[in-house]
C-alpha cells in the first residue's frame, strides 16, 4: 500500500490524459461502446502505464498539480480531435455525393455520434470502421497515447497554443481533409456531372419527357454503379486516411510538447 501512494498523483494525471483521450479519437469516442467498457479500459490503460512510463517524478498535490490536470484533458482532448477531424473527411465526401445523388434530403442520426449524417458518409465511414479493425488501428491509438509521454511528460507543462506553428498545423489539416474528401467524391461528382448534363440535352430534345421523374433513378442508379467499381479506389483512400490520422496524431504531439 505504501508503494501505490506516491504513484497516485500520476496515475490520477495520467487516467485524465486517457480518459480526455477516449473522448474524442475514433472508434473508442463512438457511442456505441458503452461508457463502463471505455472506463474500465481508461482505469486499466492507465495503471499499467503508471508502471511503465519513465517519468517516474515525484509529485505533489498542490496548486501546480491541478494545472498538470487541465493541461493533461487538454492534451488528451486536442490528440483524439486531432483525429477525429481527419476523420471527419469521409462525413464530408459522403456530403457531397449525397447532395449531387439526391440523398442530401434523406440524412439519418448517426448512432456513433448522435448528430445527423449522410447516408453514403455512413457507409463509407463503416467501411473505414472495419478496415481500422483489420489492419489493426486501434492497436496503434492505443500505443499513440502511450508513447505521447515521450514529448510530454507528465510534469511538465504544455505551451502555449498560440505559435505560429500551431497555426500552421491547423490550416494544413484542415487542407488535408478537405483534398482527401475532394478525392472520395470526385470520380461520383464527376459522373453525376455528365448524367445531369445529359439528362439537360434530353430535356432539350425530347420536351413531353418528365426529366424529374426519369433523373432520380438514373441519377442513383449510376451513382451506384460507379461506387461498385470504384470501391477499390476508396479502400485505398480510407488506408491513407487512416495512416494521416496516425501522422496527424503524432505532429500535434510534437508541436505541443515543444519538440
Amino acid at each position: 500500500m505504501n508503494e501505490l501512494l506516491p504513484k497516485l498523483p500520476v496515475f490520477l494525471l495520467i487516467l485524465v490524459r486517457v480518459s480526455a483521450f477516449f473522448v474524442t479519437v475514433p472508434f473508442f469516442s463512438y457511442r456505441t461502446i458503452p461508457q463502463q467498457v471505455r472506463i474500465a479500459l481508461a482505469v486499466i490503460l492507465a495503471f499499467i502505464m503508471s508502471y511503465t512510463i519513465q517519468d517516474t517524478t515525484i509529485l505533489e498535490i498542490d496548486g501546480t498539480y491541478f494545472l498538470l490536470v487541465i493541461k493533461e484533458a487538454m492534451f488528451g482532448l486536442l490528440i483524439g480531435l486531432a483525429g477525429y477531424i481527419v476523420m471527419s473527411a469521409i462525413q464530408i465526401a459522403g456530403s457531397f455525393i449525397d447532395f449531387q445523388m439526391g440523398f442530401a434530403i434523406a440524412n439519418i442520426i448517426d448512432p456513433q455520434t448522435g448528430a445527423q449524417s449522410p447516408l453514403i458518409g455512413q457507409f463509407f465511414n463503416t467501411l473505414a470502421l472495419l478496415l481500422l479493425l483489420a489492419v489493426n488501428g486501434h492497436h496503434v491509438i492505443m500505443d499513440g497515447i502511450f508513447y505521447s509521454y515521450e514529448y510530454l511528460p507528465v510534469s511538465q507543462m504544455m505551451p502555449t497554443l498560440g505559435d505560429e506553428q500551431f497555426a500552421l498545423f491547423i490550416i494544413g489539416t484542415f487542407t488535408t481533409i478537405f483534398g482527401l474528401a475532394f478525392q472520395m467524391a470526385a470520380p461520383i461528382i464527376a459522373t453525376l456531372f455528365l448524367v445531369d448534363l445529359a439528362l439537360g440535352i434530353t430535356a432539350k430534345t425530347v420536351p413531353q419527357l418528365n426529366i424529374f421523374v426519369v433523373g432520380f433513378p438514373i441519377k442513383i442508379t449510376v451513382s451506384f454503379l460507379v461506387i461498385i467499381i470504384m470501391i477499390a479506389v476508396m479502400m485505398e483512400v480510407i488506408m491513407k486516411l487512416i495512416t494521416i490520422v496516425v501522422t496527424t496524431m503524432r505532429d500535434l504531439m510534437m508541436i505541443l510538447g515543444g519538440g
